[in-house]
């Protein structure tokens, strides 16, 4: 299970006193505690809520990241960005821009779609397939290229 290795990876972190990987692994570890809390005792915590939790704090620290950027502060920018790169390898494979066009126009022959007037549609098939295997802004931007053409 991958809250185990996360346990266990931030129990190394805290022998080895890494503080940024200490300290990102704490916040996800907080976060998936509270997850717990949320489903209620006995309801285990599947490999895809973690996922989803990991795949939320990218996304906070990618605009955290931004925001700093924009304020000036590059300082802190890095800093977010050094988080991102903790959590990411938590994350199964990321499909390659190959893989994520052969699923959009199988996709799109499944359901039809050939105008852009068909996002939507695509966009829900399509993220159904990755499975959390491929950025949702990637894909869009797959989606868009092959609806565009």
């Amino acid at each position: 299970m991958l809250t185990q290795t996360i346990t266990h990876d931030l129990t190394q972190a805290m022998k080895e006193r890494t503080e940024p990987k200490l300290s990102t692994l704490r916040m996800l570890k907080a976060e998936l505690q509270k997850l717990q809390a949320d489903k209620g005792r006995g309801v285990e915590i599947t490999d895809e809520d973690v996922y989803a939790v990991i795949r939320r704090l990218i996304k906070q620290r990618k605009d955290a990241a931004e925001q700093y950027r924009a304020g000036g502060a590059e300082d802190r920018a890095e800093s977010e960005l050094a988080e991102i790169e903790i959590l990411s390898p938590y994350l199964p494979k990321q499909l390659g821009d190959d893989e994520i066009d052969a699923m959009v126009s199988s996709a799109a022959g499944e359901i039809g779609a050939s105008s852009p007037k068909d996002m939507g549609r695509l966009m829900k098939a399509v993220m159904q397939k990755t499975k959390g295997q491929a950025d949702g802004s990637r894909v869009k931007e797959r989606v868009n290229a092959f609806l565009n053409k």
